[in-house]
């Protein structure tokens, strides 16, 4: 348990220190498919490894089920706020995966849910963070934490051929502030990432991405931007494409 602590940790300390995370979709030509947000915390692993090493314990590989943890916690869930407790049933579509092994230097996490219709993923992102939080208290009876504010958001549509992507900023004030605690982690932020992939049913036609690369087959989008350069410009990563008939 100890060692699932101090990997919650990491991954929140990754926000704001090196972090590379990957955004993969798999859509089918109904509009149903699969959303995964994924973490790659390697780089931190060879910082803290041999910290966790001397824990003692096994390496940890866990999925948790938000479904599941959230009927766990429904008493003290009820005793939040209806506000709070939307946050909380946000999560409930979604599953996290996460893998840590000091010896192989390996740590990961992968949010991760199927869908009906994209827009039922929108604000991924903002989900993983949170899942993140509950997941550090996954054996825990306390009520857990809501969900904390936002500054941005994400959209996901997908329509007669055509998917896009928008992000906009839903609390000016709180943006600024988050701009304000980066200025001191940006010589860290400056190698993170965050990849795009996106598998379509079909070939894409076009693209806004102009410098998007593709797969030999045409069907799946690759994409990548400086982290910090996305959390100062969260309509980086708009786009609009279009698929062939």
């Amino acid at each position: 348990m100890k060692k699932i602590q101090i990997l919650i940790g990491a991954i929140i300390l990754g926000l704001a220190i090196s972090c590379n995370f990957t955004e993969e979709i798999h859509l089918k030509e109904d509009g149903s498919g699969k959303l995964s947000i994924n973490f790659d915390g390697s780089e931190l692993m060879q910082m803290a490894g041999e910290e966790m090493a001397k824990t003692n314990e096994k390496a940890v590989d866990s999925i948790i089920s938000f479904k599941e943890l959230l009927e766990e916690r429904k008493d003290s869930i009820a005793q939040l706020s209806p506000e709070e407790q939307a946050k909380l049933k946000r999560l409930e579509p979604f599953d996290l995966r996460m893998v840590m092994n000091p010896d192989e230097k390996v740590m990961t996490f992968d949010l991760f849910s199927d869908f009906s219709d994209i827009s039922e993923m929108n604000d991924a992102f903002n989900t993983f963070q949170e899942a993140s939080l509950m997941g550090s208290n996954k054996t825990q009876q306390p009520t857990p934490v809501p969900a904390s504010e936002q500054s941005t958001e994400v959209n996901y549509t997908f329509a007669k051929n055509k998917f896009t992507r928008t992000a906009k900023i839903v609390d000016q004030a709180l943006f600024q502030q988050s701009m304000d605690s980066l200025q001191g982690a940006e010589m860290f932020l400056s190698g993170s990432t965050y990849t795009l992939k996106y598998h379509f049913p079909k070939r894409v036609k076009s693209t806004t991405l102009e410098e998007a690369t593709f797969s030999v087959d045409g069907k799946t989008l690759i994409y990548e931007v400086s982290f910090l350069e996305l959390m100062k410009n969260p309509s980086l990563l708009d786009l609009e494409v279009e698929l062939e008939d």
